[in-house]
């Protein structure tokens, strides 16, 4: 029972960041917490990437003098590769939101959502 626990961890700690993602996305009103919301749930994703990759005792793929018995147990590169471009791809796209917040607040005054919509107009 208690083993189970320790391997599952990564997945109920993406489960935990994906709740708490969506919940700042859904219920907060303030555009950059729901930025912020957007970035939690973007890491959780990664988090979910590599913990799919990860090989218990595997061994770096990169690894040019590895045993002949890791041969079965390397650890998969295309995960992790995934993640370094989502990481860049965010970045970017966390930029532009941030922009978009910035040109909102100077033309409306405000980062309340439901404000921005009623003075859409």
């Amino acid at each position: 029972m208690n083993g189970s626990l320790f391997v599952n961890f990564p997945f109920i700690v993406v489960a935990l960041l994906l709740a708490l993602g969506f919940y700042t996305i859904g219920f907060k009103r303030n555009l950059i917490k729901v930025i912020i919301g957007v970035e939690i749930l973007e890491g959780a994703v990664n988090m979910f990437i590599v913990a799919l990759g990860y090989v218990k005792g595997g061994y770096a793929p990169i690894y040019t003098q590895a045993p002949q018995e890791a041969v079965g147990k390397m650890v998969l590169p295309t995960p992790q590769a995934l993640t370094l471009t989502s990481i860049v791809i965010g970045v970017a796209v966390t930029a532009l939101m941030l922009a978009f917040a910035v040109n909102i607040y100077r033309h409306y005054g405000t980062l309340d959502v439901t404000r921005v919509r009623r003075l859409r107009g």
